[in-house]
C-alpha cells in the first residue's frame, strides 16, 4: 500500500532537530523524498539518520540569497517541489519597553521574511505544475494568546497567520493550496534546554509544572505535529486552504490562565514557585 506521500518531494526549513525534525521524519516514513534545510550543520546528521530518503542543505533562510541558491538546486536535482514547509524560527523573550529595534526586527527577519523568502523561491515552480502544498508554522502565540515578553515572536507569527491566508487567496486558482499550523507545547531540545536552565538539579519537576497546566497532561511529541503536517501536505486535504490548524493538547480552552497556576501549584514543596510560572512563560512560545 502506497504512503500517504508517495513520490512527492517536500522540503521542511529548520529542520535539524526539535518540530522540524519531527515534521521531516513523519513525511519521510509516509513516502515523501524530504529535503532538510536548516541553519545549523546538524542537518547533515539528522538528513543522514532518514536514510537514502532525505537529503539535506545549510541555509539561513532570512537571506534571500541563499533560499534561491537552494531552489535553483533543489530544481536541478529534483526538478519539482510538491510541498514547501516554513518551520525555521526562533523566540526571545523580551518584554516590549526593553526590547530594541534590532532584536525586533529578527524575530520578523527570520520568522517572517525566511517564510516569505522560501515561498518566494518556490511558488513560481509550483503556479507552473499547477500544484502545491504551502505549510507555515505560526504558533497559538500570537494568533491566538499571548504570554509577556512575547512581542517579538508573536507579532511575527501573527504576520505568518496572516500571510498565509493571503497567499491561499492569491494561489488557489493554480492549485496550490497553503496552511498555518498553530502549535502550543512541544517537547523539543529548546525546551528541555530551559528546562535545565530553569533547575539544573531537577528540570523534569519543571516539565512536570508545564504539562500539568496542559488539559491532556503532557507536552506535545514533535512527531505529532507530523502528523498534522502530513495530512495538510497529502492530496486528500486538497479542500483545505486559508486555514489555521491549532494543535495545543487543549492548551487554550481553559478561560482563566490555568495552565500557570497549575505550574506554580504542581510545586507546593519547594520555593521555586515563581521559578516554574516564569518557567511556563519561556515556553509558551514555540520552539522550531
Amino acid at each position: 500500500m502506497a504512503g500517504l506521500l508517495q513520490d512527492k518531494i517536500a522540503l521542511v526549513t529548520g529542520a535539524a532537530m526539535g518540530n522540524g525534525e519531527g515534521i521531516a521524519r513523519v513525511m519521510a516514513a509516509k513516502g515523501a523524498t524530504v529535503i532538510l534545510a536548516d541553519k545549523n550543520e546538524k542537518v547533515f546528521e539528522t538528513a543522514a539518520s532518514l536514510g537514502q530518503a532525505a537529503t539535506a542543505y545549510q541555509v539561513d533562510v532570512s537571506q534571500y540569497d541563499q533560499v534561491a541558491q537552494m531552489a535553483e538546486q533543489v530544481m536541478a536535482q529534483f526538478g519539482r517541489l510538491d510541498i514547501l514547509v516554513n518551520n525555521a524560527g526562533i523566540a526571545r523573550m523580551i518584554p516590549v519597553n526593553n526590547m530594541d529595534d534590532a532584536l525586533r526586527d529578527l524575530h520578523y527577519q527570520v520568522n517572517m521574511v525566511g517564510t516569505w523568502n522560501c515561498v518566494k523561491a518556490f511558488l513560481p515552480h509550483m503556479i507552473e505544475r499547477k500544484y502545491g502544498r504551502i505549510l507555515n508554522m505560526s504558533s497559538v502565540t500570537g494568533p491566538r494568546v499571548v504570554d509577556p515578553g512575547m512581542m517579538g515572536y508573536a507579532m511575527s507569527k501573527g504576520a505568518i497567520s496572516a500571510f498565509t491566508k493571503a497567499i491561499a487567496m492569491d494561489v488557489a486558482k493554480y492549485g496550490i493550496t497553503s496552511n498555518a499550523i498553530l502549535p502550543g507545547y512541544f517537547l523539543t531540545p529548546m525546551v528541555m534546554h530551559s528546562a535545565q536552565e530553569t533547575d539544573p538539579e531537577n528540570p523534569q519537576r519543571v516539565l512536570d509544572g508545564i504539562a500539568a497546566g496542559v488539559p491532556l497532561g503532557r507536552f506535545g511529541k514533535p512527531e505529532e505535529i507530523g502528523y498534522l503536517a502530513a495530512f495538510l501536505a497529502s492530496d486528500e486535504a486538497a479542500y483545505f486552504t486559508g486555514q489555521e490548524f491549532v494543535i495545543d493538547g487543549g492548551a487554550g480552552l481553559p478561560e482563566t490562565n490555568e495552565a500557570l497556576k497549575a505550574a506554580a501549584d504542581y510545586i507546593t514543596d519547594t520555593n521555586d514557585a515563581d521559578g516554574v510560572a516564569k518557567a511556563m512563560e519561556k515556553f509558551c512560545f514555540q520552539q522550531n
